[in-house]
């Protein structure tokens, strides 16, 4: 069964202009601003000083700190709720006072790494007074070859990671993100998916161990905090159970030369026929193949009319000779041609999938700042069956009365389909053919547009219902969707949780949910979508 919205002007405001638009009295707010400075310059070790990590709401520098990582604009407005003090951490020692002072002062605290989350809920609350642990200070890349491992510290981007591995080598790689601004803190702790998914699985697939501070302040690694909450934080979210301070990864073997290709087909050039192929080889192709699909409305070639254009962006784990041997055999209709194939390194492609111009020198994967910076509304969808012809023809009759959202479907297959579901807290493993997402960006300013473009995504979503799994209609962690349900973590937390929560991670819920009640008992790690505790 789909997710229904009786009155979806009334759950935007719920989840939207409710959830975000909630203050506090400036008074209440300059006394736990001077209260939480003090204690945390009370509880900061001398040798290691917390004075400069510390942005109060006076301080001039506070609204380019707050602003420097939020990557929705929704939620950068003057309407925004704001914390009474960000806190830049330099040291361990400052993410222990934070905890200790939160705590003390029943202050929550929300963890940001790379400000991705697509609804902002790491720099964001519905309960006042807040302040952000902002983790981008932590961010070392320490590769060693020799072992083909690397510790990469939270607040590290993927492009930094990408960099650093290539750096030491032309022939390792790590599976996760093709944007390389997102934080490693959230993508990893997410699942972590990207395009070599099929051949390496997910980043959690490749997590060997982490270092984490728990509720009590303590510094714990794998041996230390035990397998359940390693287990945890590998797909459930990190920012439940405690601050990461950073994850070993296992590095993956890739060739010195890759193949991309982009290719487009409308609806002019035969658009349902190579997209109804796709769906059926997508999922089967060598492993060391990835073809993502798009799906956008774009102007037809008779003016005034619309046409839906679909975009199969590949990566190839090989030279673009074997690559169109196999496209000759398995996905002819295609019709890839060999000047439709760049070879190139690795860490370039990954350039190329963030569509930097060819050329691009690497050193762009350092950059902190997005390429593109808009409002968005982000929703996923994991396909089990194969979408009929007409199914198809349906769909882009809806897309192009909408317009707006874009469909983007991420085929399985390969390693994918090889992990049980319960190896990780992320469960959408065998039986999937893809993961969907649904992606609508917009430049206006204002709540009247953003529950225009957010109600045409939600149109979008309820029209795929038939075409998607059900019971529970499952979604991905990493794309961070409020319309699933909101947690007040209150006397309704657990039940609340529950309704998100299964669709998340299906039956791996109640097992986060038990090691959620035995590592933070009284829920200090929460935000609106956290793993609950269990009601006393």
């Amino acid at each position: 069964m789909g997710t229904s919205f009786p009155n979806s002007k009334a759950l935007f405001l719920f989840s939207l202009q409710v959830l975000f638009t909630a203050s506090f009295s400036s008074p209440s707010a300059a006394f736990a601003n001077e209260t939480l400075s003090q204690c945390l310059i009370s509880h900061s070790q001398a040798s290691y000083p917390i004075t400069s990590a510390i942005y109060t709401t006076a301080n001039s520098s506070y609204p380019t700190v707050l602003q420097s990582y939020i990557r929705n604009l929704r939620f950068n407005t003057s309407d925004t709720p704001k914390p009474i003090l960000i806190l830049t951490a330099l040291h361990e020692s400052h993410v222990q006072a934070a905890i200790i002072c939160a705590r003390k002062l029943s202050v929550q605290m929300k963890i940001r790494s790379g400000g991705h989350d697509y609804e902002g809920i790491s720099y964001v609350s519905i309960s006042s007074p807040f302040f952000i642990l902002d983790m981008l200070n932590f961010r070392s890349v320490e590769v060693d070859i020799e072992a083909e491992t690397a510790w990469v510290q939270a607040g590290a981007t993927l492009g930094e990671v990408y960099y650093g591995i290539t750096a030491k080598s032309k022939v390792h790689g790590f599976p996760a993100g093709v944007c390389p601004t997102v934080g490693v803190g959230g993508h990893f702790s997410g699942g972590g998916y990207g395009n070599m998914m099929r051949k390496y699985g997910l980043s959690v697939d490749n997590i060997v161990d982490a270092r984490i501070i728990n509720v009590n302040g303590e510094i714990l690694d794998r041996g230390s905090m035990g397998e359940d909450l390693f287990w945890a934080i590998r797909g459930g979210g990190g920012a439940s159970f405690g601050v990461v301070l950073a994850y070993k990864i296992n590095l993956v073997r890739v060739p010195e030369t890759v193949t991309v290709f982009l290719v487009r087909r409308t609806s002019e050039q035969n658009v349902t026929e190579v997209v109804y192929k796709w769906e059926q080889v997508a999922p089967k192709l060598h492993e060391d193949l990835f073809i993502r699909l798009t799906m956008d409305v774009v102007n037809g070639t008779n003016a005034g009319e619309k046409t839906i254009r679909a975009t199969f962006r590949a990566l190839f784990l090989g030279d673009a000779q074997r690559l169109l041997s196999l496209m000759s055999i398995s996905f002819p209709e295609l019709g890839l041609r060999s000047s439709d194939c760049i070879e190139m390194s690795w860490v370039e492609s990954t350039l190329y999938w963030t569509d930097f111009p060819i050329g691009t020198p690497v050193d762009a994967l350092l950059s902190r700042t997005p390429q593109v910076l808009t409002h968005l509304k982000r929703k996923s969808d994991y396909g089990k069956k194969i979408i009929p012809k007409d199914g198809l023809e349906l769909i882009w009759r809806r897309m192009i009365e909408l317009e707006r959202p874009m469909l983007t479907f991420n085929p399985y297959g390969g390693k994918m389909g090889e992990i049980p579901a319960t190896n990780t807290p992320f469960p959408h493993r065998a039986g999937n053919l893809w993961k969907m997402q649904y992606a609508t960006n917009w430049d206006e300013d204002g709540d009247e547009a953003a529950q225009h473009y957010i109600e045409l995504t939600r149109k979008l979503y309820r029209y795929m219902t038939p075409f998607v799994s059900k019971n529970p209609r499952e979604a991905f962690l990493n794309y961070r969707d409020l319309d699933l349900g909101i947690n007040h973590n209150g006397d309704e937390s657990y039940e609340e949780g529950k309704v998100y929560g299964v669709k998340y991670f299906k039956g791996n819920f109640n097992r986060l949910v038990e090691i959620k009640t035995k590592v933070d008992p009284g829920n200090f790690f929460r935000n609106e979508q956290s793993i609950p505790v269990l009601p006393r």
